[in-house]
């Protein structure tokens, strides 16, 4: 289970704009994000045990990431969901992430999923449940947990699209630093909505918030390794721009060949 904020396509300098909380089993060890080997360029963490990942953007400015969802018919031995969200991730575009997604999902291996997968002229969620359905992102604030996006039903889903539609969120600036306070809001009573979630073995193991703009200096990625009401953010930024600079470095090359 996770919850994924993303404002696609609201402000024009910097089309995707995400906030996400990871939850997981506290034992289940990961990495935090770093340049993976390989084209094209990828920035992701990475989970030790299966070595796939939860949230990745690349050089091409895709991002994908993927939240765990119920399905009544779960397969005996499925594959690992991260490692298909890291492999989504070498995809050129949204798009060809889509179909490649829509392939793999309809072989039956996988357990119930989300991906949400965009760059800056498509988005989409790819609901992996029960029934396989694309959802096309609309501009603006969408909320996707562990049911379809933006589900009415989700109390969660309705707790973030209030605490970030409280005020305009019109630029970077102001989407990260609302977002990183909504993501980091304590977890609440029992039987009330929460931000963070803090179970016995398993919670709220990291957090991420990141900004993808037209240009590579403007790209932010901030990560925590932790629930952020605990944890701080580090800046994984400079990995992030310096894999944008490369990708149109490279896209500039082939055009003029």
């Amino acid at each position: 289970m996770c919850l994924l904020a993303i404002q696609y396509k609201l402000v024009p300098e910097s089309p995707i704009l995400v906030a996400a909380n990871r939850e997981e089993f506290y034992d289940r060890v990961s990495q935090a994000p770093a340049i993976q080997s390989g084209k094209p360029r990828v920035l992701c963490g990475t989970d030790q045990r299966a070595g796939g990942t939860w949230l990745g953007v690349n050089q091409h400015g895709l991002l994908v990431a993927a939240c765990n969802r119920h399905r009544m018919v779960q397969p005996l031995a499925p594959t690992s969901r991260g490692v298909l969200c890291r492999d989504l991730l070498r995809a050129g575009s949204a798009r060809q992430a889509v179909d490649m997604a829509l392939e793999e999902l309809t072989s039956g291996k996988y357990d119930g999923v989300n991906y949400v997968i965009a760059d800056r002229e498509t988005g989409w969620v790819v609901h992996g449940g029960d029934e396989l359905e694309v959802v096309e992102l609309k501009e603006g604030l969408s909320i996707v947990g562990n049911r379809d996006v933006n589900d009415p039903r989700d109390e969660r889903v309705k707790l973030a699209r209030r605490l970030l539609t409280l005020q305009t969120l019109d630029s970077p600036v102001k989407f990260l630093a609302v977002a990183s306070k909504v993501f980091a809001r304590q977890p609440a009573g029992p039987g009330r909505p929460s931000m963070i979630l803090r179970g016995r073995t398993r919670g709220t193991v990291s957090s991420t918030l990141l900004s993808l703009g037209l240009k590579p200096r403007d790209a932010i990625y901030q990560y925590a390794a932790g629930a952020p009401d605990k944890a701080k953010y580090e800046d994984f930024s400079p990995l992030l721009r310096d894999i944008l600079s490369r990708g149109l470095r490279e896209s500039r090359s082939k055009a003029k060949a």
